[in-house]
Parts: structure tokens; sequence; C-alpha cells
């Protein structure tokens, strides 16, 4: 890929001063220590802090001049790239480059692979595997509430579509779909456990040997024949690469949500699970997490996991209540991401784990 043989100017801009900007700072200054961060961009200081970690973010209209010989990353959301780049060429630049999903896989499978190797253990990613034979199914959740994509996608034999939800609502996203509101099931929490339902539909009634996850719109990228890879190689689960997040993961999750819902998870954990709330205490003090509830494992390990995991998420739901915001009232949800991450940390020496990209379609 081009970014694998692009050099990086020894000073960057980088054009963003939340979550995205964040993560890129952390992925830069961890895998090129000589590169100097010269500030943080903004068009608006009123939602900004003055400075990030010692790093000052700046309005851009009050720039007098930017070093245009410095790369200028933009870290925001994608729909404002185009605007951002037009405006940074207009003063000049010539070397903006918008973090883009490919970019932010490079930049990702890097960190893990020089994290890893700090660590001592490999970073396996499942295309880089030789293959056997093996059968699964990775279920893709959908809901009646989900805009259409403009992207075409077609779906591969392995995947199976599951509404999430259906419980809730009558509709059907067509006729004969696989719904979460069959056998045993949590349907009705979907508000609050989204993708979550799904999951618990797949432990108490799927009867594949090997058992995924995905959303409507993010996939894995797996290379043919992935289920022989794993048959072949002895791999337990397919995670996603990990992201970097900071100030740590318990921070980001605390600015993000509800810090109370929080504190209650690890007060939970103290009482009920001290052996994981020692290792919960150094993973989420920690960056690095597997993120959007995506996995492919083993039945075994999923059945454990999910023994494991529900059980907390209905003690902190059941605390935490539901939320007047529809967005924050998912936050079971959000704290199951951070949970896979402890499980899967807390069994590493158990479990060979391979990791996989993900695409986002639009």
């Amino acid at each position: 890929m081009l970014m694998q043989s692009y050099e990086w100017t020894r000073q960057v801009y980088i054009f963003g001063a939340q979550s995205r900007a964040g993560t890129l700072k952390g992925y830069l200054q961890f895998l090129y220590p000589d590169i100097r961060i010269l500030s943080f961009l903004v068009d608006d200081m009123a939602e900004n802090a003055l400075e990030i970690e010692g790093i000052p973010v700046r309005q851009l209209d009050g720039i007098e001049a930017l070093d245009l010989s410095c790369d200028i990353f933009i870290a925001t959301k994608g729909m404002y790239h185009e605007a951002i780049r037009k405006r940074l060429e207009d003063r000049g630049a010539t070397r903006v480059i918008p973090v883009t999903a490919e970019l932010d896989n490079f930049f990702r499978n890097a960190y893990m692979r020089k994290y890893c190797e700090q660590e001592g253990r490999p970073f396996c990613k499942i295309g880089d595997l030789p293959a056997e034979r093996a059968g699964a199914a990775v279920y893709m959740v959908k809901s009646i509430y989900d805009k259409p994509l403009r992207s075409k996608y077609d779906s591969p034999a392995y995947e199976k579509t599951i509404q999430a939800g259906a419980a809730l609502t009558k509709a059907r996203l067509f006729p004969g779909v696989l719904t979460d509101c069959t056998g045993e099931h949590i349907s009705e929490k979907n508000r609050q456990y989204c993708e979550l339902t799904a999951l618990y539909w797949i432990w108490k009634n799927a009867g594949e040997d090997i058992l995924g996850l995905s959303h409507y719109r993010r996939h894995f990228v797996l290379p043919d024949r992935w289920q022989d890879v794993m048959w072949a190689n002895g791999i337990d689960g397919i995670l996603p690469v990990p992201t970097y997040v900071q100030p740590s993961v318990a921070g980001n999750y605390r600015e993000r949500h509800d810090p109370e819902d929080w504190d209650y998870l690890m007060r939970y954990l103290e009482e009920n699970c001290p052996k994981d709330h020692a290792a919960a205490a150094q993973v989420f003090a920690g960056n690095l997490y597997s993120p959007c509830n995506m996995f492919i494992l083993r039945r075994g390990i999923l059945d454990d996991l999910c023994c494991w995991m529900f059980p907390i998420l209905d003690a902190v739901a059941e605390h935490g209540g539901e939320k007047a915001d529809a967005y924050q009232n998912r936050y079971p949800g959000f704290i199951s991401e951070r949970l896979i991450t402890l499980y899967f940390h807390k069994n590493r020496e158990k479990y060979r784990i391979a990791y996989a990209d993900k695409t986002f379609l639009a």
C-alpha cells in the first residue's frame, strides 16, 4: 500500500482534537518516536481544550502561517475530510493526508505488530496462515431501523442475517428472516443491549461449531477458506485488530459515557470477581481494546465468554437503569466491548487468537 512506503515528515499537524485525533497521536508517537506533533488544528475552540498532553490546540483561522513543509493529517469524521482538505489546500498546504479507513487500518496493524513485538508475543493475522477444512457461520446483525447502504455488499455464503430487537416490532427485514426473539432470548432488551441480543440468541440457540458476530455496516476482512485456516492452525478465535484510545480504556469510556456505570462495573468485579478485577485494572489502564462486539469463536469459547459476561452486564444494567438519551442508553453494549477485551486478555495463555481487519460500509 502507499502508506507502507510513504515517509512522513518529522514535524506534523493534526486537524481535529477529539477521539480520532487522540488515537492518531497515540499511533504516531508510538510508531515514530522522532516525529513531533506541532499542534492540533480546529475550526472552533469552544468545545476543545487549549492543549492535549502538552500539545497546543489552535484555531486554524487564527494561525497566520502554517509550516507548509509538514504533513497535515485530517483526523475527523470522513464526511468532513473533503471540505477540510480544500481549506488547507487553499492556504497552500500540499501534504494533506486524510485518515481514511485504509490508513487507520495501516496504523492500527503497525501499532499492534510493534506492541506485540515489545511484549514478546506474536501478532497473528488470519490472512497470513495456511488453510485446511472447516465450517462456520458468521451472524450479521441488522435492525429494521438501520439506514440503507449506499455501498454494494454481496453477502458471503457463510454469513447469516439475524434481525435484532425483533420482539419490539412486528416489522421484518424480509420474509423468513432469522430473528432474535425465538427460543431462549432477551430480544426485548435490544434498546440497551443492541447487537448483544443477537449474541444471546446465538449462544442459546445456534448450532454451528464456529460462530461469529458482525454488523450490517461492519464486516471482517477474511481470506478465502478462512474456516479451513482456523482448523489447520489451531486458531481458537478471530478478533478485530485492536484500536488505540486515550487517555486509557477506562478514561476513554468515562469521558464518552456515564462514568458512574463504569465505576459500578469496577466495584462489581472487585466484589464478585476479584481475580478479574485485578486483570481489569491492568487492561483498562492501557490503551488498546477490540471494538464493535465483533468476533469469530469456537463454540466452547463463545459459551464460556457469554456465561462470564452476561451476568456482569445484567448487574450493571440493573444498577444503571435506563438513560433518557437513546445513544447513552446503549451502555451495556459499550461496556461489553471492554469486557470482551478483558476476557481475551485474561485467557491469553489459553486461547490462540488471530486478528482481522474490518470494513465500514457507507
